[in-house]
């Protein structure tokens, strides 16, 4: 059992709430019920009915700075694991508006996961925030990313009107679609089914927890409303909608991009700076361009090839208003890492030998930026 839990009182859910409680064959964990256990639920984990799918165990968690773990979380997904559950993590998120307070817990208990890439890591946020509704979002949105990049799923748990008061849950929802895990129940009454008549109405519920009694003596009780639970189990999250970085600054900037530059627009190439310099050469969407570098000084772009003396020279390239390129430092030798699950900004740069606030920046990124599998990042 959590902490306090916000009982919420409303109307019945409309209909497309009520189909979730079927299963459907996109997502074979749709309508699926489980438990999720702190420590109060043993080293083996309290079980509720044979029909449960899914269950997820507290790895730990932070409580305004001071880090605490769960000596029940090995044996719980253990014990699940061997029962044919699902086993997913959640942590107790207690940073209030801080980042930095984000950044050490999830520097500690991301490499303490024992559930498989993939699986849920949800953040528990239900008490401490602060008065800044911006800033708890952004330490949210800050322990999230990293779960993501991290190579789990990213889920965020609370009750709603402790939601509504602290959190711009839209934020997190624009970034990570259908990825919360709302709590709402209609009395402490055992109740094995969700009761739709209190159903959290919100975008992006993902997982209700409908009851704090599941069972008798107590239990709390959740129903998979997307299939979210099958994920790191034979399906593999869909990556969030990346966050956009803004366009890098060319002014008084040297950058250069190695190796075949392809035109996304008509590029005419100069002989000089000037627009009303001899066209040398045309280029048309999709048509390789093969100089040795592309590359800007103080906002102007230019080109340098070997010319037929064997010479190289360098030349400018008009544009058409809206083409763009990639950029990269000019001082070094491109070569790509290919993002794998389970990368971070973090773990990337120590396998490389390279410094991480470089290599994000090297991408157009901060540390914090979404990275997927199969992206491919310049260093």
């Amino acid at each position: 059992m959590k902490h306090k839990k916000l009982i919420g009182l409303g109307v019945a859910v409309m209909a497309a709430f009520l189909m979730a409680q079927t299963p459907s064959g996109a997502y074979a964990a749709k309508g699926d019920q489980g438990p999720d256990w702190s420590k109060y639920q043993n080293d083996t984990g309290k079980f509720g009915y044979n029909t449960d799918k899914f269950a997820i165990a507290q790895l730990g968690g932070t409580y305004g700075g001071t880090l605490i773990d769960q000596v029940t979380y090995p044996g719980q997904i253990q014990s699940g694991l061997s029962r044919g559950l699902r086993m997913h993590t959640y942590l107790w998120y207690g940073v209030g508006g801080s980042t930095d307070l984000g950044a050490k817990a999830l520097d500690y208990y991301l490499p303490k996961v024992q559930t498989p890439k993939g699986s849920i890591v949800a953040l528990d946020y239900e008490d401490g925030a602060s008065g800044n509704m911006t800033a708890n979002t952004d330490a949210i949105l800050y322990g999230m990313r990293r779960i993501a990049q991290a190579g789990y799923t990213p889920m965020y748990y609370s009750g709603k009107p402790y939601t509504l008061s602290h959190v711009d849950y839209k934020r997190i929802i624009a970034e990570f679609h259908d990825s919360l895990w709302i709590a709402a129940y209609p009395n402490y009454l055992v109740t094995p089914k969700p009761n739709y008549a209190v159903f959290p109405s919100m975008d992006g519920v993902a997982l209700y927890q409908f009851t704090s009694t599941y069972i008798a003596g107590g239990l709390d009780g959740n129903i998979d409303l997307t299939g979210i639970t099958d994920n790191g189990y034979g399906k593999q999250p869909t990556p969030p909608k990346p966050t956009p970085s803004p366009n890098p600054s060319v002014s008084n900037q040297d950058y250069a991009q190695n190796g075949i530059f392809t035109a996304s627009t008509t590029v005419n190439v100069r002989s000089g700076l000037a627009n009303n310099s001899s066209v040398v050469a045309t280029y048309a969407p999709g048509e390789s361009v093969n100089y040795n570098h592309i590359y800007i000084v103080d906002g102007v772009v230019k080109a340098g090839y070997v010319a037929a003396s064997g010479n190289t020279r360098y030349v400018s390239v008009g544009l058409i208003p809206g083409e763009s390129f990639g950029f990269r430092s000019a001082s070094n030798t491109s070569r790509t890492y290919t993002i794998q699950y389970g990368d971070s900004f973090w773990s990337i740069a120590n396998k490389l030998g390279v410094n991480m606030y470089t290599l994000a920046a090297k991408n157009g990124k901060s540390i914090n930026s979404m990275i997927y599998p199969g992206q491919n990042l310049q260093y």
